[in-house]
């Protein structure tokens, strides 16, 4: 069962999460989904690194 959070974002970082999903005609949620997935990855990468 997926689990819902809820993200309280800036006014510019608001913004730049709009304009990411009109560019790329996404919704907003996917548009946050995709930096999330790309952030962790990215997490996990540095950890695999520093071993």
């Amino acid at each position: 069962m997926p689990t819902r959070y809820t993200v309280v974002c800036d006014d510019d970082l608001s913004r730049a999460v709009e304009q990411l999903a009109h560019k790329n005609d996404l919704t907003e949620e996917e548009v946050l989904r995709q930096l999330l997935d790309i952030g962790l990855e990215t997490l996990e990468a540095r950890d695999i690194e520093a071993v």
